[in-house]
């Protein structure tokens, strides 16, 4: 099975249908930076560095806050706990064994520990206190995604269609639900999420699929894109973002797919908009916040579908997924710079620079400010003026 990014897969095909043009320009070009009056200009509190970061890799490391600490980690396998006051480390962990450790899908913490997962097919349980491995066990697949951890399992979501629950103790396995995966599919698994005894994830194969948490046993599976067009790459359908649960609906896009509100007992659909994304997306109250497959930046009413406003002014910029600080809508961007927008306008706000490595995941927000990591592995702690 090949795995690739959404971002190289629109370059990488565009280069190809451009190839031999002399004198034409590639139509997938990087909007320039917009021109942004700040309305405010964060401080700094402290800065700390976490390794290695992840470099050019997909690895998505968004780091945790739990237990009076913020836990993050680096692709190589070094993971370290601090101090949010000052950001001193508190212990280091290296996870790094014969080969490199290639941490990936972030960090989930409960039962007194934190989980992750790892492309070369591992789950890693550390104790919280103090950074020992307390199990790592190995899976069927890859683990992009970020553990699920709830009544007494740890869920992945692997890159071969497998949804594996270990038990959080032991990491012994529990059970292991299999689903179809096409030839070609993006490089990214979707999240599970669980409520009240069921758990909903993102398959490959472009549905939504819910399950019985303590089990495995399907329960239902809702499409939320079909394959169209003549090549393998139009055809990708994946669902890699995690779904979200609000009230009694679960929400859920798709790549070449569709925006889908779903009602969680019986898995239909409430309504369906058209929108392409494979990257996390948030809610607060009635408004959805996600980041199209071109980097549009888009609200939306989640009772209707209606759309509230969409922002073009970032694209191509291979953004972040969102995230709410504050009371806005922040993303960063390759670049090194998070955009700060109105989340009833969508209108730029403030433009923050970081150190220009690039952001690959959105800033973590605290009770006394946020923290943004970057990819080279620096991670700041700011706060609003």
């Amino acid at each position: 099975m090949q795995k690739v990014w959404k971002q190289a897969v629109s370059v990488a095909l565009a280069t190809a249908l451009l190839a031999g043009c002399a004198g034409e320009e590639d139509t997938i070009q990087m909007a320039p930076l917009p021109k942004v009056e700040s309305a405010f200009t964060p401080q700094s509190l402290w800065s700390q560095s976490v390794g290695e970061g992840v470099g050019h890799y997909f690895s998505v490391l968004k780091p945790a806050v739990g237990y009076g600490k913020v836990f993050a980690a680096d692709r190589d396998g070094v993971v370290k706990a601090l101090d949010p006051a000052d950001g001193s480390v508190l212990w280091e962990q290296d996870l790094e064994a014969d080969v490199t450790a290639k941490l990936a899908g972030g960090i989930s913490l409960s039962y007194g520990k934190l989980f992750i997962g790892s492309e070369n097919g591992e789950v890693i349980a550390l104790d919280e206190e103090t950074g020992e491995i307390a199990w790592r066990t190995p899976v069927e697949g890859e683990v992009l995604a970020k553990p699920l951890v709830d009544e007494g399992l740890v869920v992945v979501n692997t890159g071969r269609g497998v949804l594996q629950a270990l038990d959080a103790d032991t990491g012994k396995p529990a059970w292991q639900l299999s689903s179809e995966v096409p030839n070609l599919t993006l490089r990214g698994d979707s999240a599970p999420v669980s409520i009240s005894g069921g758990i909903f994830w993102g398959q490959a194969n472009g549905r939504l699929a819910g399950a019985l948490m303590n089990t495995g046993q399907m329960l239902w599976q809702q499409p939320i894109g079909s394959p169209k067009g003549g090549t393998e790459i139009d055809r990708l359908v994946d669902v890699d973002a995690a779904p979200v649960i609000a009230g009694d609906r679960l929400y859920a896009v798709g790549y070449n797919g569709n925006l889908v509100s779903i009602e969680l007992r019986t898995g239909q659909a409430a309504w369906k908009r058209s929108y392409s994304s494979a990257k996390d997306f948030v809610i607060d109250g009635s408004q959805l916040y996600l980041v199209t497959e071109q980097d549009h930046v888009v609200a939306v009413d989640i009772r209707s579908g209606t759309e509230l406003w969409q922002n073009p002014d970032l694209e191509y910029r291979l953004l972040s997924a969102p995230a709410l600080i504050n009371g806005y809508v922040v993303l960063g961007d390759s670049e090194g710079y998070l955009h700060w927008l109105d989340p009833m306008s969508g209108e730029f706000v403030a433009q923050q620079q970081t150190d220009g490595s690039g952001i690959a995941v959105p800033p973590v927000a605290l009770e006394d400010g946020y923290l943004v990591i970057t990819r080279d592995g620096r991670m700041n702690k700011m706060q609003m003026p």
